[in-house]
């Protein structure tokens, strides 16, 4: 019998050689307006929550050369984070990576003017406390931006709750049915700037939503 923790390590270290491979079409043709969508406007220390294989960091880099940005990210898995580490050197970016789950940020409280997560609320293991903690970083008036994708509804709904435990073995941990529009909307420390569906996204990753909240003054 193999050993559970040695599985799950292989899991995660096939995952992150087939992600990028996986995702270049669409990170090609359908997420650069979106990742830019993420970026566009900020200023001065920003967060990208769950790196990943560094998808994000392009598009930050760009926003560097235009503006101060002193940019971190959090990324727990281990052969995700070495491919981000990667990505910034390629991209010219320097970033402040570090090994932690969204779920307990190693930061101070009101310690960045903006965060970022783009399809990464799906993989946390609590995304109410993940949400609390990107509360608790950002400053009174900072920006949190999203992308990411959640429970359909209807028919699609109720077979994305029979795939999601295939899924979620076969694709880092992501869930598919998922209402994390409606914690954002509903978590008292943020203000809703804007929520909008977007057009892509294929069964059982859909739909899609982009937007920004803006956190609270105390």
């Amino acid at each position: 019998m193999v050993d559970p923790a040695v599985s799950e390590t292989l899991g995660h270290r096939l995952f992150a050689a087939v992600y990028d491979p996986v995702m270049a079409l669409p990170e090609r043709l359908v997420l650069p307006s979106h990742r830019r969508y993420l970026v566009e406007g900020l200023s001065g220390r920003v967060l990208d929550v769950g790196a990943g294989t560094g998808a994000n960091l392009p598009y930050l880099a760009e926003r560097a050369r235009e503006t101060t940005l002193s940019v971190h990210a959090v990324e727990p898995d281990p052969y995700m984070r070495r491919r981000a580490r990667a990505a910034a050197r390629e991209a010219g970016l320097s970033v402040d990576l570090r090994d932690a789950g969204a779920e307990s940020l190693p930061y101070e409280d009101d310690s960045f003017d903006a965060a970022i997560a783009g399809m990464v609320l799906c993989t946390v293991r609590d995304p109410a406390a993940s949400l609390d903690e990107l509360a608790r970083v950002l400053r009174p008036g900072g920006e949190l931006r999203f992308l990411e994708h959640v429970e359909a509804s209807g028919l699609a709904a109720r077979l994305q709750a029979l795939v999601e435990p295939v899924w979620k073995r076969a694709a880092g941990g992501c869930h598919v049915t998922r209402d994390t529009v409606g914690l954002f909307v509903d978590h008292e420390a943020f203000e809703v700037r804007e929520v909008e569906r977007v057009g892509f996204g294929v069964f059982p990753a859909a739909p899609f939503f982009r937007g920004t909240l803006v956190r609270r003054a105390d």
